[in-house]
C-alpha cells in the first residue's frame, strides 16, 4: 500500500525566503540545508518524510508540500 505523501514535493519559493532557518532546524530528517545565498533549499530529498513540518513553520509561506514530484 503506498502513502498519500508518496507523489508530493516539498516546494520553495526562494525570492520569498528570507533564510531565517525555522525550517531547517525543526526538519527531523535534517534534510534541508542553506544555498550560497543563504536561501534554504533541499539537500537530501530521498530522505525527506514529507512531514510538513517546514511548511508548518515558516513563517513567510515560502515552503509548502504541493503538486507532483517529477524527480
Amino acid at each position: 500500500m503506498s502513502s498519500s505523501r508518496e507523489n508530493i514535493e516539498v516546494k520553495i519559493n526562494k525570492s520569498w525566503c528570507k533564510g531565517c532557518g525555522i525550517c531547517v532546524a525543526f526538519c527531523p530528517k535534517q534534510v534541508l540545508g542553506f544555498d550560497s545565498e543563504g536561501k534554504v533549499e533541499m539537500q537530501d530529498r530521498e530522505n525527506c518524510i514529507k512531514c510538513g513540518q517546514c511548511e508548518l513553520r515558516c513563517p513567510d509561506l515560502a515552503i509548502y508540500l504541493g503538486g507532483v514530484d517529477n524527480e
